[in-house]
């Protein structure tokens, strides 16, 4: 038999109800659609149940809570049975005489504060409620995100309400940095952005995204896959050029160690003295130092370990193995690259290297990242099977079931590979010296 609570001595029925193992529902004998529902933890709330009409003239069932239980005039908080009667007949007369539906008028009121609040947010403030939010997951704490958006985003809508921007607003901030010649950072800037005004948009505090009728493609032309790889008479060239070129010594090693082990200038610079074992000949590359979050490790052939052991010679003391100037960090990855940028300028810029188009090799400008290219690359032109460069370059392997299924390391054909690509490198830069 279903419990009722009773028309008198309702209080003390419903205060001496024991909870159960799963949640009980009480209806009340007076008042249709009230129900007491007791927790299995003991605690006694009110619900008043109705229903409204839905499509095709079916109903839906609607809960709406109105509080906790209360027992007589000692209890602070709840609703008492007499009290939950009277709030219930009110709710009552509202959906049958006025068509109201209380819970979806909860949320239509929950929404209208949403967007008033919406109405008083400024971009620097969705700025860091979405740094706090997203940003903080990525790997480096979204300490990059933050800087250009810093540089190049808040300074010009940082104090303009969110629903005021306008896609004209973060046209101009793309335009002022196609003007400066970073097409690549624009684009970034435009994701960057595009991001937290969508972050706002599931947030309910924007109806719709100012850059959404923005285009990546339309700001500084489409993407263009890089394809620059440095052919054997480019490294001669680079081995006679380096060498009065003026870089800092470290970065001069920094470009032969890429090009030797066709890791990333950023892997390289974050190498720490206790990941490379210049003995058993082998560099650690930590999860954490990798662009996939996955441990690698590099062989080091004779030409690499030869760099390496130049390298300890000149910051063996510390810790990192390219330390920054206050030497309690590693060295930026930007900082190798600016040097190798500004000495392939046609123009030299102020407080930068005055040795313009030291650099320059005859088949045009060459960043960083290409050693990586060009070292795999060789190591194709010396027999090293495709599989085998790929795991070098500690690529995740795209097809699924191989990655799950086919778990062979490959280590004995890399280090062959890598003694290849050593071998190759050692008689390229002895010919050119």
């Amino acid at each position: 038999m279903k419990k009722l609570i009773p028309r008198n001595g309702a209080d003390k029925y419903c205060q001496d109800l024991k909870p159960e193992d799963k949640a009980m529902y009480v209806r009340d004998s007076e008042v249709k659609g009230l129900v007491l529902r007791v927790k299995p933890t003991g605690t006694k709330s009110w619900i008043f149940c109705y229903t409204v009409p839905c499509h095709k003239n079916k109903w839906r069932e609607r809960k709406k809570g109105l509080g906790g239980f209360r027992c007589g005039r000692n209890d602070i908080a709840g609703l008492t049975v007499a009290a939950a009667r009277r709030e219930a007949e009110r709710l009552k007369n509202e959906v049958k005489h006025n068509g109201a539906d209380p819970v979806e008028d909860k949320r239509k009121r929950a929404a209208e504060c949403i967007r008033e609040q919406a109405g008083k947010v400024l971009v620097k403030d969705l700025f860091e409620r979405w740094a706090s939010t997203d940003l903080i997951n990525r790997k480096d704490q979204g300490a990059e995100a933050r800087r250009m958006v810093l540089k190049d985003v808040l300074p010009f809508i940082g104090d303009l309400n969110i629903k005021d921007v306008r896609k004209g607003h973060i046209a101009e901030i793309t335009d002022r940095l196609l003007q400066r010649g970073v097409n690549r950072m624009a684009k970034v800037v435009l994701s960057l952005t595009r991001q937290m005004f969508r972050f706002a948009v599931t947030r309910d505090l924007l109806e719709s995204d100012p850059t959404a009728l923005l285009s990546k493609k339309n700001i500084g032309g489409a993407n263009v896959e890089r394809d620059r790889v440095l052919d054997e008479d480019e490294i001669k060239e680079l081995a006679k050029k380096l060498p009065t070129a003026n870089m800092s010594e470290t970065a001069t090693l920094a470009v032969w160690i890429v090009l030797a082990t066709c890791c990333r200038i950023g892997e390289l610079l974050k190498a720490r003295w206790d990941h490379v074992d210049l003995e058993r000949k082998y560099w650690r590359i930590p999860a954490q130092n990798s662009k996939n979050n996955r441990e690698h490790t590099v062989y080091l052939s004779s030409f690499a370990g030869c760099h390496f052991t130049k390298l300890k010679e000149l910051t063996g003391v510390g810790e990192w193995c390219f330390p920054a100037s206050r030497k309690s960090d590693c060295l930026c990855s930007k900082t190798v690259t600016k040097q190798i940028t500004d000495r392939q300028r046609s123009e030299g810029l102020k407080n930068r290297s005055k040795q313009i188009g030291a650099l320059k090799l005859s088949r045009g400008i060459w960043k960083p990242h290409d050693l990586r290219r060009t070292g795999a690359t060789l190591m194709n032109a010396l027999g090293v099977l495709p599989e085998v460069a790929e795991r070098c370059l500690n690529h995740m392997e795209e097809n699924k079931i191989k990655r799950i299924y086919q778990r062979y390391g490959y280590e004995a054909e890399m280090r062959q590979a890598w003694e290849k690509l050593g071998e190759r490198l050692e008689l390229l830069t002895k010919v050119a010296l």
